[in-house]
């Protein structure tokens, strides 16, 4: 059931909890997509990954590179980045120097420091053992695919954020293109939080402002497309699916009850990404068991 509770602070807040109470009392359970009025087709293998990328765990359609895909590994994996194409071979590498894949778990593309450009955020925030007081978002102009195959980046910034209610393990990070707001949702708890910075990110360490609390579990994945309308989260086991009206707020959509949609699931799906176009959005996973992971493609009918 879809039972959304808004909090302010640290606090719990009296009239909130028993809003919270009626919801659980009074929610519709969650709209499943019949295969007959389907908005999405089922999913195209498009291709495998490359041996380089055996634990992909964030991925993102690519601004400046029309048709490519943004894609890096999970945790203690060297701190490199993917451009890969749509039959899922790797065309450019961005290597980063002096920085550490501690649990690198989602990417996006949105706006940085300097107006007209676009940026890459690749999120190391992931926790799996709650051990870490800040999370840490790496944040750099997106390249153009060139003749060169693997570039060195070491022109970024480092974003460090402080949640406001303790140490969280997450592992799902997108940007709102209308705002160029970001949102963070945690894993673990039995129903995740969603956290909501503000751009510009200019402060020395980023306190995000917690949202929402939604009634799901084991959230690894989210995106907003590039029109700002729609927007994905997934588990390992299902799909989330959103559309916006208007210039509604992000926090004001996830309060309504979403579509699930229909999804063949690999072994260990862990990245979600709306096309460029939004023709479509794209499934890709692990390596489990020397099966290697799959870019897959659910095209819009």
């Amino acid at each position: 059931m879809l039972n959304v509770f808004i909090t302010q602070g640290r606090g719990v807040n009296i009239k909130f909890l028993f809003g919270f109470l009626f919801f659980l009392a009074c929610s519709k359970p969650i709209a499943k997509e019949d295969a007959s009025d389907a908005l999405f087709k089922k999913g195209e293998s498009l291709g495998k990954l490359d041996h380089r990328l055996v634990e992909a765990s964030g991925l993102v359609a690519s601004v400046n590179n029309p048709g490519y895909l943004w894609s890096h590994n999970d945790g203690e994996n060297p701190a490199e980045v993917f451009l890969i194409d749509q039959d899922a071979d790797i065309k450019l590498v961005c290597k980063f120097k002096h920085i550490r894949n501690r649990d690198w778990e989602d990417i996006a593309v949105g706006r940085g420091s300097e107006v007209g450009k676009t940026y890459v955020y690749v999120g190391d925030i992931g926790d799996n053992k709650a051990l870490f007081p800040v999370k840490l978002i790496y944040r750099f102009q997106e390249p153009l695919l060139s003749k060169e195959e693997e570039i060195v980046i070491s022109d970024y910034d480092t974003l460090v954020v402080k949640l406001p209610d303790g140490v969280r393990d997450s592992e799902a990070l997108t940007i709102d293109p209308l705002s160029g707001d970001m949102f963070l949702f945690s894993k673990r708890e039995d129903s995740i939080r969603v956290y909501q910075m503000h751009y510009p990110f200019d402060q020395d360490t980023l306190l995000p402002e917690r949202i929402a609390i939604l009634p799901f579990h084991n959230i690894n994945a989210a995106d907003i497309s590039m029109d700002g309308s729609e927007v994905l989260i997934k588990d390992y086991d299902n799909i989330y699916y959103w559309r916006r009206e208007g210039d509604e707020l992000i926090d004001d959509l996830l309060k309504k009850r979403p579509i699930e949609l229909p999804y063949d699931k690999g072994p260990q799906d862990e990245a979600i990404a709306w096309a460029l176009d939004g023709s479509g959005f794209y499934v890709v996973g692990e390596t489990v068991g020397g099966e290697k992971g799959k870019l897959v493609f659910h095209k819009r009918k």
